[in-house]
């Protein structure tokens, strides 16, 4: 074969820059390979010195880091000269000839070994020939394979890379300059003394730093509290610097002169830092020098004010807007009440001096997201149980920047905020607590107001349960007036009769009856009395909630005793049949026209809404007829919802407590606490609740001394519910259909978690237990759907009529709450079961609640962690 390099132009002519362009991109990769560390060093140098980094460390190290990159930069060039090899040609012609089928290159480029005589063989070979130089035409360029992991296996060369993007974005190459300087004196002479400096705004102004050396104007604005860089390279004394803006002294015994015209000058370092304090002029005498005048921008301090009214929720929530703004923003606040003494009413129970109490501070809650500059957020507490509420005080503001500077307001005397109670004996009741907590010396006067309100208790009370505990804190407090009372008797006397207060105000939730006429009683009086706009919207949304449970207290009754109620509908033909939407857009529209200032037209509305009530019949199921194994089930996982609803709330008022156990003396932090004391205690003679209800709440609502911890009921309350649910797990309906199997599914879910909330209770783990029956409230709702599609299913094949209404027709089916179960049988309706605004004002204040808890730093960073998942998924 001949030598490829006296092979005919000819021949090679189709593969000529396809062959040229593989021997460059075979070069390349042998540079690429061989001197990769090289500019790797190179990337590192020239970001470390756009960075900057020689400005921040001494000499020394700078020049240390020159020698050592020197090195591994010789290093580089070394390793790179030894293994680099040019490509030749002939390698070329492989790598090409190795991509084309056949390996035509070769081919074209061989002679016949044997047979040139034989002319057979020549016209084989001609033939060869022709096929081989026809596929040169397909020769294409070889890609070069420019990666090198074998050779860096630590992929050093892209940390590099990444350094120098990493400069390229934050560095500039005006910051390589000072390198020049910290040459030898020698070099420096010969250049000359030079400088450079830098002006650092405070962090909290967020404002760009500034490079003097690029500053030609004759003044400057600085931010106060900048910090001011200068380096001086070049023979010492050269430079020197001269300022009155950071209000130091020199040091005498340096060597430095005056200068009459700009003031005192700093010494002669070649690095000096120093704090803009004043207004003054910057001077840097020397060649190259420069001066400025530079004006101070003052920090303005802070300042707050209370915004618009204060609003008070019919629970006695207090909302206190207000505005605060700053020039580079506010970062906290407190508020502060204190008793406005001189403007109190001293009449009856507030004659006497009152005790000494602490002013009352809260935080102010700060805007998670967005600018602090300027903005306006309400405060949101509690103040009802606190001694003075619906008193004279005097409310002030106070917030504070990153600076330190504080602003405040001169403060504005209010009514503190606190529940009203409608109840004029629940009223009575609370003004004699205030009196008590007033002062023990209105102990004495308290208990005679007391044994004359429980005279004759026949006609002021409802059942023997209040009584008979206003008649136990009357004992206990004359034994305590007659022994000298103390501050904590007077608290314990206080919260007990706060504690019957709601009871009498709120009655027992059990009577459903009871507690719709009085919540239709409170609604008239207020809108007699000329109630705010929030109370009446409180009021409202109470008689949904007592509508609600007397519908449910129907349902249940209709269906333990289906024979009493089809007998009670003969008898009476023009009882009115109603659906619980019915009654809904009846209270919307009882709302509207409040809403529009008709109260006189909404009175009449509520008048007509009672007496429908009094003849309504709640429709359910089939005339005569108790519900469907679906619609019994379908029941009970709602009231196992619900009750697992509660029991998670009142974990999390423990939850809260374990939290704050310092703070039970401040406004709002024993609400949850004495909610739950509340209902335990009114378990009394006479008073009903539901199964599921009386198994999953009565349990744990008692006082601790009933046996066992608080937590330990909790935890057997979360056992006797999750019982529950096994139980309707064994009855639920539905086999065989996948809908069926997914509920079946979900509900095992539900059981796992609320075995995890079980095991949590009893390790006094809260937070775990709300997560654990987060998700089992989450499995039941999916089980619900679950199984509503089951029984959809199950109808639509024929399988029973269940929940027809008495038209027969399948789009005017009824759930026993009396909602329309649609046209295609499945249970639940597209309806929207909360409706109004005040659904959206209280997701607002929970939103609110979660925030400015959130954002109060001392409290435990497993409550926070809590809070953050709350907003993460709300």
């Amino acid at each position: 074969m001949p030598s490829r390099d006296r092979a005919p132009a000819d021949i090679l002519k189709p593969v000529r820059w396809p062959l040229r362009l593989t021997l460059w991109g075979m070069a390349a990769e042998r540079l690429v390979r061989a001197f990769w560390p090289l500019w790797s060093v190179i990337f590192v140098v020239i970001a470390a010195l756009m960075l900057g980094l020689q400005d921040l460390v001494a000499v020394e190290w700078v020049w240390a880091a020159g020698a050592l990159a020197l090195c591994a930069g010789g290093w580089a060039i070394w390793r790179g000269i030894r293994r680099m090899r040019w490509p030749r040609r002939e390698e070329a012609l492989l790598r090409l000839d190795g991509t084309l089928r056949g390996n035509p290159i070769q081919a074209t480029l061989d002679t016949p070994a044997i047979g040139g005589n034989d002319p057979g063989s020549q016209a084989l070979w001609q033939a060869h020939q022709a096929r081989m130089r026809a596929r040169l035409d397909e020769a294409r360029a070889v890609q070069p394979d420019l990666r090198v992991s074998k050779s860096d296996p630590f992929a050093l060369r892209y940390v590099a890379l990444l350094a120098l993007l990493v400069a390229l974005i934050f560095g500039s190459v005006l910051q390589m300059r000072s390198v020049t300087g910290m040459g030898p004196s020698g070099a420096a002479l010969a250049s000359g003394p030079t400088w450079e400096g830098w002006m650092e705004p405070p962090a909290y102004t967020r404002l760009p730093s500034v490079y003097l050396n690029d500053i030609t104007a004759a003044s400057l604005d600085v931010p106060e509290g900048a910090r001011i860089t200068l380096r001086l390279y070049g023979e010492i004394g050269a430079l020197g610097v001269a300022e009155t803006v950071s209000g130091r002294t020199p040091d005498p015994a340096a060597d430095s002169a005056t200068d009459s015209a700009t003031g005192a000058e700093a010494p002669a370092d070649t690095a000096q830092e120093f704090t803009v304090a004043q207004s003054g002029r910057l001077v840097i005498n020397g060649p190259g020098g420069r001066g400025w005048d530079l004006n101070v921008i003052p920090d303005a301090r802070p300042a707050v004010a209370q915004q618009g009214e204060i609003e008070s929720s019919y629970e006695g929530d207090a909302q206190i807007p207000f505005q605060a703004s700053d020039d580079y923003g506010v970062i906290s606040g407190t508020a502060r009440i204190e008793l406005a003494l001189s403007d109190v009413d001293r009449r009856y129970g507030l004659a006497r001096d009152p005790e000494e109490r602490a002013a009352i501070e809260l935080p102010l809650p700060m805007p998670i997201a967005g600018s602090r500059t300027e903005f306006t957020e309400t405060l949101i507490e509690n103040f009802s149980e606190h001694p003075w509420a619906n008193l004279p005080v005097r409310i002030s503001f106070e917030v504070a920047d990153e600076a330190g500077q504080t602003g405040a307001d001169t403060g504005s005397v209010i009514t503190l905020p606190g529940r009203r109670f409608f109840d004029p004996l629940a009223a009575a009741l609370i003004e004699q607590r205030r009196a008590l907590l007033w002062s023990r010396a209105n102990a004495r006067d308290v208990v005679q107001i007391l044994r004359a309100v429980s005279y004759q208790p026949d006609d002021i009370f409802r059942s023997a349960v209040p009584y008979l505990r206003l008649r136990t804190i009357q004992r206990r407090l004359e034994g305590f007036t007659a022994d000298g009372m103390t501050a904590e008797q007077q608290d314990e006397i206080a919260g007990a009769l706060w504690d019957l207060a709601m009871l009498l105000e709120e009655g027992d939730l059990s009577d459903a009856l009871e507690r719709l006429q009085r919540a239709q009683d409170r609604l008239t009086e207020a809108m007699k009395n000329g109630a705010s706009d929030q109370e009446i919207a409180e009021l409202m949304q109470e008689l949904r909630e007592a509508t609600d449970d007397y519908l449910r207290q129907l349902s249940r009754q209709a269906q333990q005793n289906p024979d009493q109620n089809q007998q009670q509908m003969a008898q009476d033909q023009n009882m009115i049949e109603m659906s619980q939407n019915d009654l809904q857009r009846m209270m919307d529209r009882i709302q509207e026209l409040m809403e529009q200032g008709r109260m006189a037209e909404a009175q009449e509305a509520l008048r007509q809404l009672q007496q429908m009530m009094e003849n309504m019949q709640v429709t359910q199921g089939q005339p005569g007829q108790g519900q469907s194994p679906g619609e019994q089930a379908m029941e009970g996982l709602g009231e196992t919802l619900r009750n697992q609803q509660g029991l998670s709330d009142e974990a999390f008022r423990q939850l809260q407590d374990q939290f704050n156990p310092g703070q039970q003396g401040q406004p709002g932090q024993q609400q949850g606490q004495q909610q739950g004391q509340q209902q335990g205690q009114q378990q009394g003679p006479g008073q009903q609740q539901s199964q599921g209800q009386g198994e999953g709440q009565g349990q744990g609502n008692s006082q601790q001394g009933d046996g066992g911890t608080l937590e330990e009921n909790l935890a057997d309350r979360q056992q006797a519910l999750r019982d529950e649910l096994n139980r309707q797990r064994g009855n639920l309906p539905g086999a065989g259909t996948e809908a069926g199997e997914a509920a079946r599914d979900a509900l095992r879910r539900a059981d796992d978690a609320m075995d995890g909330a079980e095991e949590a209770l009893r390790q006094d783990d809260f937070a775990e237990a709300l997560d654990q029956q987060s998700q089992a409230m989450e499995a039941l709702r999916e089980g619900m759907r679950n199984l509503g599609e089951a029984l959809a299913q199950q109808q639509q094949q024929g399988q029973g009529q269940q929940g027809m209404a008495q038209g027969g027709e399948p789009g005017q089916q009824r759930d026993p709450l009396g909602r329309n179960s649609g046209s295609n049988g499945q249970f639940g309706t597209d309806e929207t079961m909360l409706q109004g605004e005040d659904v959206y004002r209280r997701a607002r204040e929970l939103l609110d609640e979660i925030r400015r808890r959130s954002g109060e730093g001392e409290r435990p960073q497993e409550e926070l962690e809590y809070l953050e998942r709350l907003l993460d998924r709300f």
